[in-house]
């Protein structure tokens, strides 16, 4: 899987969790510019991640996520 194969497939996972079809993602997204990503929803987006990914971060994997790339180099880790 690409990083554009994979930023489509965590696009898709943002829309749902957040309930918006036309949420658009960037690798820069972070939690500032979605008002309804708080710190529950974090924890939602992860393990929802996780499932579709079928992946399991560890707590010193998601210490450091600030954004979106963040999240994406994570899961080209866990995947490759």
């Amino acid at each position: 899987m690409n990083q554009q194969e994979l930023m489509q497939q965590i696009q898709t996972i943002f829309q749902e969790n957040f309930d918006d079809d036309t949420l658009v993602i960037t690798r820069d997204t972070c939690a500032e510019d979605i008002a309804e990503w708080d710190s529950l929803e974090h924890i939602n987006l992860l393990t929802a991640i996780e499932q579709h990914f079928h992946v399991k971060f560890t707590l010193d994997d998601v210490h450091s996520l600030e954004n979106v790339g963040d999240i994406a180099d994570l899961l080209m880790r866990h995947l490759s």
